[in-house]
């Protein structure tokens, strides 16, 4: 879930991260609030969606040999695991068979309905039945034993759009997202994550500057702003502040408050060469979930003009022969050359057959087959984004041209 984090404070937690700031400052003073999720520079899954690659041996639920792992409710039910953008990495640099992912179509609730869980049962045993099949029943034992658990703990807990059950190489992690999904079952080498790339992409990473001129004394900056000078010296070095906060999480910005005062900083800012959009009106006693749903908006807008840029950066790529169009394509020059950016349609998907090199692809018809790469789609966008490049994703029928897949190479 997104932190709260006041422009004048460190964001490491304490005993207050978790209540909700307010903005309270006195009559006469301009005052500003930043919130946003952790981010760093570090390898990213898109430009505005930086990841946190987690060194550790363990995310989510973790069980070899019987033992509990951290993270373990007392009653020793595993524990959901928050999406972001550091829990997408570690679980695709799992690699070995059979990795078990359950995608399941949820409707939201406190608690999941009947129907819900009768399909999510039906996934956990289609996915034993193929296991079965396989003769891996016995010997992966523990990835059985950790599906059941997350399905149990499923059921009984809380729903949003979509649901991700992850088990297999002694990793085990339940993800609530806030996206729709195709209900299914997937087992492969490595784990189905593409339907959590999406959700980052939905809700990407980002800054709200919240300015106000409410009365009260509870908050983090207070600037004193009696006259227009005074306003404007206020207004810098909020700006000041700001950019101090950006150059150490950048991300797009959104601008809240009053009309006036957004008006004016906005126009003045050095720091907003990202700016996602402004949003008009009084924000005092609002807590972060409202705010949350008034950001929506503007970052839908910001996401549509993100899928445009994508789309022109391929036309320019286009231009200079440095695109590979088609998945077999895209395939071959992700792992051969130097990926760029890969453009994939939002519903596209293709189960396919892998030559013994791994090199060159054909369609599958069964995607349930031992032998077939349920997504390579899936797979394509973790080779892109283990050699180094990013991902966008894109309306249906806006890649006709490059039949639904495009990566784009570096010079």
């Amino acid at each position: 879930m997104p932190t709260t984090t006041p422009a004048s404070l460190p964001a490491q937690g304490g005993p207050d991260e978790a209540r909700p700031k307010r903005i309270r400052p006195d009559a006469d003073e301009v005052t500003t609030q930043i919130t946003s999720e952790p981010v760093d520079t570090r390898p990213r899954i898109a430009p505005d969606i930086p990841v946190e690659i987690d060194p550790g041996g363990s995310f989510g639920v973790l069980r070899q040999h019987g033992s509990p792992a951290p993270g373990d409710d007392p009653a020793g039910g595993p524990t959901e695991t928050a999406l972001s953008a550091g829990l997408v990495a570690a679980v695709q640099s799992v690699r070995g068979y059979p990795c078990v992912s359950l995608l399941l179509a949820t409707s939201p609730g406190a608690r999941m309905t009947p129907g819900d869980a009768q399909q999510l049962e039906r996934l956990r045993t289609g996915a034993l039945a193929r296991l079965r099949q396989e003769d891996l029943l016995d010997a992966h034992s523990d990835t059985v034993v950790a599906l059941d658990r997350l399905v149990q703990d499923a059921m009984r807990g809380p729903t949003d759009l979509g649901l991700a059950l992850f088990a297999g190489c002694g990793r085990a992690v339940s993800v609530r997202l806030g996206i729709e999904v195709e209900s299914r079952a997937v087992i492969d080498p490595t784990f189905a994550t593409r339907d959590l790339v999406r959700a980052l992409h939905r809700t990407p990473r980002h800054v709200v500057l919240v300015l106000s001129a409410a009365s009260g004394r509870r908050f983090p900056m207070r600037l004193p702003t009696g006259s227009p000078g005074r306003l404007t010296r206020a207004l810098r070095a909020v700006d000041q502040g700001l950019g101090a906060y950006l150059s150490l999480h950048p991300a797009p910005v959104v601008v809240a408050g009053p009309q006036s005062l957004v008006v004016e900083f906005c126009s003045a800012s050095a720091n907003l060469t990202r700016l996602a959009g402004t949003i008009y009106g009084g924000f005092d006693d609002v807590l972060p979930a409202e705010l949350a749903r008034r950001t929506r908006p503007v970052l839908d807008r910001y996401l549509a003009s993100r899928e445009r840029a994508a789309l022109d950066l391929l036309d320019e790529r286009t231009s200079s022969s440095r695109v590979a169009s088609g998945i077999a394509a895209a395939w071959l020059a992700a792992r051969a050359e130097r990926p760029e950016m890969l453009v994939v349609e939002d519903g596209y998907r293709f189960p396919a057959h892998l030559s013994p090199d791994g090199d060159q692809v054909w369609a599958a018809e069964d995607a349930t087959a031992p032998d077939v790469i349920d997504d390579l789609v899936d797979e394509l966008i973790e080779v892109v984004l283990d050699r180094g490049g990013w991902v966008a994703l894109a309306r249906e029928g806006s890649l006709s041209a490059h039949d639904r897949v495009a990566l784009t190479l570096r010079e």
